[in-house]
C-alpha cells in the first residue's frame, strides 16, 4: 500500500470509496458549495447534501475517528478485528459504515455488512442515525431487521439487526452468504444470542476465508476474547475527559430517598445538564416517576419544571422517543430526568447528560432449572457495568456521578464482569435453536462460558416432554415445525396442538397477547379504582388468556372502525390499556399467521364464544404448558406447583383476583420467585383435563404430593373407561372421537 497522510488508508481510491476524507473545513463557503456540486455519493449515485457535510463533522470529532485508519489497515490484512472502545465513543455507528465502504470498495462481491444489537430499539436508533450520516434511505441502502419488523430490501448494503435475528436467519442460511463483514456489538452485554454466534461463527470463518468478523467491546472483556478468539489484532478507542466522581457511601441504606434528594438538589443548583437514574428494578422507576412528577410540581417555577422521562429497558415497548409536544417542553423547560434501571445504558443517546445517579445494585432474573421458574434476586452491578454508566458522560468535561455506594463496595462486591446470560438463564429455546443448526451441520457451538449442565439437560427434557425430540436426541417433525416461530417453544407448541383442536386464531391471539409487552398501564395515583371498573369490562370467566383475546377483540374493533390513529390511542388511554403493546401484539399476530400460512398448517374458522372452543383452547394451551400446573391446597389462593414446593398467589390484576372466584387448578403462563410469588396469566383446567394431555412420562416423573395424589385417583377413576361407552364418556365434548385428540403428543 502506498505511503497516506493519517487516516486516509488509499489516496489512489480515498475520493472514490472514503468520502469523509473530504475536507469542507478548508476554503470559503463557495468552495464547500462547489464540492458539494462535484461530489457524488458512492452508496446511490447522488450528490451529498449539506447535512451529510455538517454530520461530518459531527463524526470527525468522535473519538473513534483518530482510529480509522488504523481499523482499515486491521480489516483489509485480517479475517477477525476486535474493537474495544467505551460507550459513546461512536463505535457503533462508525466502525459500520467504514465496513460498507470496504464492501464497496471490493465491489460486494462477498456481500454486504451485517452489524447485532442487543436490544431492540439501539438497532433501530442505529440504522436511522446512520442512513442519516451516509446521506442514504432508511430501507433501502441502510435498514434494520428486528423482531417483527424487518425494513430491508435485497439492495440493502448495510443492515442493523437484533443478535436473535441474526441466529434465525442461521437456520435458513447456515454460512450466512449474504454478508461480507459481519459485526457483533456490544459483546459485553453477553446476551445468550451474542454468546452463540461467537461460538458458531467460529466454524463459519473457517468454511469462508473471505468472511470479515469485527467484534466490538468495552474494555473490560478485551482480554477473555483474546484469548477466546487467539491472537487476533485489536484497536482500542481512548477516553477523553475525566469524570468527576461522588461516592456517597451511607447512602445506601436509604437509597430511594437520597436519589430523590440527589434530583432535586441538582435541580435547584441551577447548573445546567440532564439527569439519569440507574434503579434497581422496573418498580422502582414507576415510583420514582410519580414521585418526582408529582414533587416537581411544587419547585419554584423560576428554574423550570422537570421533564422526567421512565426509560424501560426490557419490558416496554421501544426506547424514548420524543413527540414533538415534549421537544417543545424540552426547548423550553431545563432539564430532562431520564429514569431507567439496568441494560438502560446502551438506550441514552442524549449528549447532554451532565449527571449520572448510581444506585449500584439491579434486579436480576436467574432461572432455577430445578424448580423451571426465574428468582428476582437484588444483587451488586459489575464493575464493567459501573464503568459504562460513568462514560455516558465521557463527552462533558464537567459531568458528575454520584454512586450511592462506598468505594470498598465497588472493589470487594463488584464483580468484575457481567454475568453471561447463558448461565442465568432458561435454555429451552437456545438448545432448540442448535439442534435445528444441527441438520446443518453447524451443531458444535464452543461457548465462551460454558452453560451448566444441569440447565442443559432441565432443556433437553422440556424439549422431550414437548415432543420436540425423537429417540435419538435429534429434532422431530414437530421439533423442526417448532423452531420455526419465533416463540418460547411452549407457546410453539400450544400453536401446534390448535391446528389439532380446531382454534389456531385464537391461539394465535393468545400468543401475540403474552409475547407483546404488558398491555395494562401502569395506572395513576388515585385511579386505581377507576381503572379496575374499564377493565373489568373484558374478563372472560374462563379465565385470563381469554380475557386477552377480548381485549386484542376490542382493540382491533377500535382500529377498524376508527377515523385516525388519535381515536384508537383515546380509546387505550380511556381504557387504562397500552395503546404501543396493543399495536406490539397485531404485528406480532400478523407475523404468526404468516407462518402457519407459509408452513401449511391446518386453520379452522374462528369460533370463538362457544364452550367447545373453550375447551378446545384449554386443551391447546395444556399441551404446551402442562408443566405450568399448580393447585389451590387450601382454598384461600394459595396455590402450590405441581413440579415443586413453592407456593404461590394469583396476580391482583387476574380476573379471578378481580371477582374473588378462586379455581382449584390453574394454568399459569409465568411465574417468579420474588417478594409476591405471583403467578401471571392463569386459566382454570380440570385435573381430567390435565390427565388426557400430559405425557405419562412427565406424569410419572413428578416429585410426591397430596396434588399427585389426587391426579392418581383421576387416573383410576379414568382407566375403566376402556369400552367403547365409558370413552364415549370421557369425551363427551368430542363425541366423534373415542382416543385423546392430542396426537401432537
Amino acid at each position: 500500500m502506498e505511503e497516506a497522510e493519517p487516516e486516509r488508508p488509499d489516496p489512489a481510491s480515498e475520493k472514490r470509496y472514503f468520502p469523509e476524507s473530504l475536507d469542507s473545513s478548508d476554503g470559503d463557503e463557495e468552495g464547500v458549495l462547489a464540492c458539494e456540486d462535484l461530489e457524488l455519493n458512492p452508496f446511490d449515485g447522488l450528490p451529498y447534501s449539506s447535512r451529510y457535510y455538517k454530520l461530518l463533522k459531527e463524526r470527525e470529532d468522535l473519538p473513534i475517528w483518530k482510529e480509522k485508519y488504523s481499523f482499515m489497515e486491521n480489516l483489509l490484512q485480517n479475517q477477525i478485528v476486535i474493537v474495544s472502545g467505551d460507550a459513546k465513543c461512536g463505535k457503533s455507528s462508525q466502525v459500520p459504515q467504514w465496513c460498507a465502504e470496504y464492501c464497496l470498495s471490493i465491489h460486494y462481491q462477498h456481500g454486504g455488512v451485517v452489524c447485532t444489537q442487543v436490544h431492540k430499539p439501539t438497532a433501530v436508533q442505529l440504522a436511522l442515525r446512520v442512513a442519516d450520516e451516509m446521506d442514504v434511505n432508511i430501507g433501502h441502502e441502510v435498514g434494520y431487521v428486528i423482531p417483527f419488523e424487518n425494513c430491508c430490501t435485497s439492495e440493502t448494503i448495510l443492515r442493523y439487526c437484533t443478535d436473535d435475528m441474526l441466529q434465525r436467519e442461521m437456520m435458513s442460511s447456515p454460512f450466512l452468504g449474504s454478508y461480507g463483514v459481519i459485526i457483533l456489538d456490544d459483546v459485553h452485554e453477553r446476551s445468550i444470542a451474542t454468546d452463540v454466534l461467537l461460538g458458531l461463527l467460529k466454524d463459519v470463518l473457517l468454511a469462508r476465508p473471505e468472511l470479515k468478523l469485527i467484534i466490538n467491546s468495552s474494555p473490560h472483556l478485551i482480554s477473555k476474547l483474546s484469548s477466546y478468539y487467539g491472537n487476533v489484532p485489536l484497536v482500542e478507542v481512548r477516553k477523553q475527559h475525566p469524570v468527576e466522581v461522588v461516592h456517597l457511601s451511607g447512602a445506601q441504606k436509604e437509597s430511594f430517598e437520597s436519589i430523590l434528594r440527589l434530583i432535586f438538589e441538582i435541580h435547584q443548583s441551577g447548573e445546567k445538564g440532564d439527569i439519569v437514574v440507574f434503579l434497581a428494578c422496573e418498580q422502582d422507576i414507576e415510583k420514582a416517576y410519580e414521585i418526582v412528577c408529582q414533587e416537581g410540581s411544587n419547585l419554584n417555577p423560576d428554574l423550570g419544571e422537570l421533564v422526567v422521562i421512565p426509560l424501560y429497558p426490557k419490558e416496554k415497548c421501544a426506547l424514548f422517543k420524543p413527540n414533538d409536544e415534549t421537544e417543545k417542553r424540552c426547548q423550553v423547560y431545563q432539564r430532562r430526568v431520564v429514569l431507567t434501571a439496568s441494560s438502560g445504558e446502551s438506550l441514552i443517546w442524549s449528549n447532554t447528560v451532565k449527571f449520572v445517579i448510581d444506585v449500584g445494585v439491579e434486579r436480576r432474573k436467574v432461572y432455577n432449572p430445578r424448580i423451571r421458574a426465574d428468582s428476582l434476586v437484588t444483587q451488586p452491578i459489575s464493575q464493567s457495568q459501573a464503568d459504562t454508566r460513568k462514560q455516558l458522560l465521557g463527552s462533558s468535561s464537567s459531568g458528575k456521578l454520584f454512586c450511592l455506594y462506598s468505594e470498598e463496595f465497588a472493589s470487594k462486591d463488584m464483580r468484575p464482569l457481567k454475568p453471561a446470560e447463558m448461565q442465568e438463564a432458561n435454555l429451552t429455546s437456545m438448545v432448540l435453536f442448535l439442534k435445528r443448526i444441527d441438520i446443518a451441520g453447524l451443531g458444535h457451538c464452543d461457548f465462551m462460558n460454558r452453560p451448566a449442565p444441569e440447565s442443559l439437560m432441565q432443556a433437553l427434557e422440556d424439549l422431550d416432554y414437548l415432543a420436540a425430540l425423537d429417540n435419538d436426541g435429534n429434532l422431530s417433525e414437530f421439533g423442526i415445525i417448532m423452531s420455526e416461530f419465533p416463540l418460547d417453544p411452549q407457546l410453539s407448541k400450544s400453536i401446534l396442538a390448535s391446528c389439532e383442536f380446531d382454534c389456531v386464531e385464537e391461539m394465535l391471539t393468545i400468543a401475540a397477547m403474552v409475547t407483546a409487552p404488558n398491555c395494562f398501564s401502569n395506572v395513576p395515583h388515585g385511579a386505581e379504582e377507576a381503572a379496575l371498573t374499564r377493565w373489568k369490562t373484558f374478563l372472560h370467566p374462563e379465565g385470563d388468556h381469554f380475557t386477552l383475546i377480548n381485549i386484542y377483540k376490542a382493540y382491533q374493533d377500535i382500529a377498524l372502525n376508527s377515523t385516525s390513529e388519535h381515536c384508537v390511542e383515546k380509546w387505550c388511554h380511556d381504557y387504562f390499556l397500552n395503546c404501543c403493546a396493543l399495536r406490539m401484539a397485531d404485528v406480532i399476530r400478523a407475523e404468526l399467521l404468516e407462518i402457519v400460512k407459509r408452513i401449511e398448517l391446518p386453520c379452522a374458522e374462528p369460533a370463538f364464544g362457544s364452550k367447545e372452543n373453550a375447551l378446545n383452547i384449554k386443551k391447546a394451551l395444556l399441551s404446551g404448558y402442562f408443566m405450568q400446573i399448580a393447585r389451590d391446597v387450601d382454598g384461600s389462593g394459595n396455590y402450590l406447583m405441581l413440579t415443586h414446593k413453592q407456593v404461590a398467589q394469583l396476580h391482583p390484576l387476574s380476573g379471578y383476583s378481580v371477582t374473588k372466584k378462586l379455581p382449584e387448578w390453574v394454568l399459569f403462563h409465568k411465574f417468579s420467585i420474588a417478594e409476591n410469588n405471583y403467578v401471571r396469566i392463569t386459566s382454570e383446567i380440570s385435573p381430567e383435563l390435565f390427565m388426557q394431555l400430559a405425557p405419562p412420562y412427565y406424569f410419572s416423573n413428578l416429585p410426591p404430593s397430596e396434588s399427585k395424589d389426587i391426579l392418581h385417583q383421576v387416573v383410576d377413576h379414568l382407566s375403566p373407561l376402556s369400552t367403547m361407552k365409558k370413552d364415549q364418556k370421557m369425551c363427551e365434548k368430542c363425541p366423534e372421537t373415542t382416543e385423546p385428540r392430542c396426537t401432537v403428543q
